[in-house]
């Protein structure tokens, strides 16, 4: 083999040499573009979570309603069509009274996920006595796929503030037991997401976002 021949060899068979616990590792070119594109990934994943957790975290979603978590599947709100739900923006009534459309993302259509929608400022933000109020529960729902897949066990009610600005919640889980293994609570009062997940072997969220919306007075439509 010539000279020329051994330094095309030599850089096809590049290799990195690795100093870990006192080891010397060797890895294939293959192995150092896979271990740049999972730095990649992770970073582009850290990103992503960093900027779905804080709103939640400012407006107290995370904390009142669900404890921290690592958003893990992506989820869209669409409520007629065209009005994506993006956290602290605020729905006019009206926009909100029929039920939206949820695409989720998540690892193929064998995984299931639960949607929950659920207003934790009743009947007022100031002395929220009441919360939480459960306005919406879908289990069922296959991954990659939108709501209209999954099963309705509590049906959409549309929300009507009275008193001060509330905040709407959709909550995704996965369903760790599989699918027909979440059941419906007896009542939408005072329901509670967290220990509903927990009743329901549905563990921490994947995914959450809110919208606020208050009472639409004759004023405000004009």
């Amino acid at each position: 083999m010539n000279t020329s021949s051994k330094a095309t060899s030599a850089i096809t068979q590049s290799v990195v040499y690795i100093k870990s616990s006192l080891q010397v590792k060797l890895l294939k070119p293959s192995h150092i573009y896979l271990s740049i594109a999972s730095i990649a990934y992770t970073k582009k994943t850290h990103n992503m979570s960093c900027r779905d957790i804080e709103p939640l975290i400012v407006a107290r979603v995370i904390g009142e309603v669900v404890d921290s978590f690592n958003p893990s599947v992506k989820m869209n709100v669409i409520y007629n069509g065209t009005k994506q739900v993006f956290n602290g923006h605020e729905l006019m009534p009206l926009v909100i009274a029929s039920k939206p459309r949820v695409e989720i993302g998540g690892e193929d259509m064998r995984s299931a996920y639960t949607l929950i929608m659920t207003d934790p400022d009743v009947p007022g933000p100031s002395d929220p006595y009441l919360r939480e109020h459960l306005h919406w529960i879908v289990t069922d729902i296959p991954g990659s796929t939108d709501v209209s897949f999954g099963k309705e066990i509590v049906s959409y009610e549309s929300p009507k503030p009275v008193i001060g600005i509330h905040r709407y919640v959709f909550i995704l889980y996965k369903q760790n037991r599989g699918r027909q293994t979440v059941k419906p609570p007896v009542t939408r009062d005072h329901f509670n997401a967290r220990k509903f997940a927990v009743e329901n072997g549905l563990g921490s969220p994947v995914a959450a976002v809110y919208f606020n919306a208050q009472r639409e007075t004759a004023a405000r439509r004009r």
